[in-house]
């Protein structure tokens, strides 16, 4: 149907140009009457309406309701009764509100509905001019006041400018005098510059020459130390030819060497074969007496590098007066603890050394006698009533003459009689600093 239609037998209506107030009275009434519509009288297009809020709609589905209106006799007429039905006053056509009249009179195609339509449309467009008249009323009122204000500030500002004028001719006096001072100093700072810049060359031609003169200085650095390695380098393999021959030299004196050990071995064990000493039996030291069953010069050694050359001796015998040196070692620790800590010091020893020793302590005090002790190391417990430096110049005694002997203490009484029986005698700070380092 075109959208300009006939209502009864008066002139069509643009349903395209309806004035907003109608549209939206007809959306309205469209929307409230949506829900109690059969659905064979709602139109395609409104179905998607449908699914909306019934409060969004007449907002949201407007054009789609009014053009619902305009095609669609059926939805028309089902509106038109869905008001009889609720909203009996939507259909009056006697109302002071023309747009409540126009709507009515479209639904129910009314010979009036053009001319309320067109009443509603110029009243609307009259309110509209007039609000834009009233607006551009106000803007004028705004312009004339805007305008009033500028001309007073214009007329301040004009006064100000005078006064300011006058003020600014000494002010500009006073600026040039200044200006004149500044261009002069400008003058002058330009002078410097270039000064300083032909200064700057000056430094600068200095400069480079010192930089080729040390470049020069480093190339002939590393042309030396190349030359200096290359020395080095022969020197290095002059050492090596050196070690070399040296290394062959002692492979010949040690083969030299162990030839001649190898005959002196065999002189030596044909000579003990032929005395028939085995050497198996006791050593002088285990036959002492006055020691229970199981127990241990002008010739001072004043430092532990002495003490060393005589320990690499063969066949030495070290003789260790043992609480002697371990009161002065280690003087808080217990008795007992004091023999063990000597004795695994002295079995150290023994072991980088091949050294015969025995340490000797007095026996007074101890109740029961050890029945074992380090490897390699002879510990003697003097009986009771026997002092350990009798035991210990027995054992000097017993050794054959010839045989090296070391007794460790810093008794001077013992120390003398060891010496007048040929044995050295060490201080116990000597051998201590010995053990230390073991």
């Amino acid at each position: 149907m075109d959208s300009a239609q006939r209502t009864g037998g008066g002139s069509p209506v643009d349903w395209d140009r309806l004035p907003g107030p109608v549209r939206q009275r007809l959306a309205h009434l469209a929307a409230a009457a949506l829900d109690e519509t059969r659905p064979a009288d709602v139109p395609a297009q409104l179905r998607p309406v449908t699914r909306f809020a019934p409060a969004k709609r007449a907002k949201l589905g407007e054009s789609a309701l009014v053009a619902a209106l305009r095609d669609s006799s059926v939805f028309r007429t089902a509106v038109v009764d869905w008001c009889r039905n609720h909203r009996p006053d939507a259909l009056a056509l006697e109302h002071d509100d023309p747009a409540v009249v126009a709507a009515a009179a479209l639904l129910q195609c009314a010979p009036v509905a053009a001319h309320y339509v067109e009443l509603v449309g110029f009243r609307a467009e009259q309110g509209q001019l007039r609000a834009e008249r009233d607006s551009a009323v106000a803007r004028a009122d705004r312009l004339a006041g805007e305008l009033d204000r500028l001309r007073r500030e214009l007329d301040e500002a004009r006064q100000a400018a005078a006064r300011v004028g006058q003020e600014n001719s000494a002010e500009a006096d006073r600026l040039r005098k200044r200006l004149r001072e500044q261009g002069m100093k400008l003058r002058e700072a330009k002078d410097a510059a270039a000064a300083a810049r032909g200064e700057l060359e000056q430094l600068r031609e200095r400069t480079d020459a010192e930089v080729e003169e040390i470049a020069a200085e480093r190339d002939r650095e590393r042309t030396r130390a190349q030359e200096e390695r290359k020395r080095a380098e022969r020197a290095a393999a002059e050492v090596e030819v050196a070690r070399q021959s040296a290394r062959e030299a002692r492979q010949g004196d040690e083969v030299r060497l162990t030839l001649l050990l190898d005959t002196l071995e065999g002189a030596i064990g044909g000579l003990r074969r032929e005395l028939g000493a085995s050497g198996s039996g006791p050593r002088p030291a285990d036959v002492v007496q006055r020691v229970r069953a199981h127990s241990g010069t002008t010739r001072e050694i004043p430092d532990v590098a002495s003490l060393d050359r005589l320990l690499t001796l063969p066949a030495v015998h070290l003789i260790v007066d043992g609480y002697n040196v371990t009161k002065t070692g280690y003087p808080d620790l217990p008795l007992s603890d004091q023999r063990d800590r000597l004795a695994h010091q002295l079995a150290a020893l023994v072991a980088r050394t091949s050294a015969e020793v025995t340490v000797v302590f007095d026996g007074a005090d101890v109740l029961a006698v050890p029945t074992a002790g380090p490897r390699g190391v002879r510990v003697l417990f003097s009986e009771s009533g026997v002092q350990a430096d009798d035991v210990i110049r027995d054992l000097v005694s017993a050794e054959p003459l010839g045989r090296q002997l070391v007794v460790a203490t810093s008794d001077r009484a013992v120390v003398a009689s060891v010496r007048r029986r040929g044995a050295y005698a060490v201080p116990s700070s000597v051998l201590l600093a010995r053990l230390n380092r073991v």
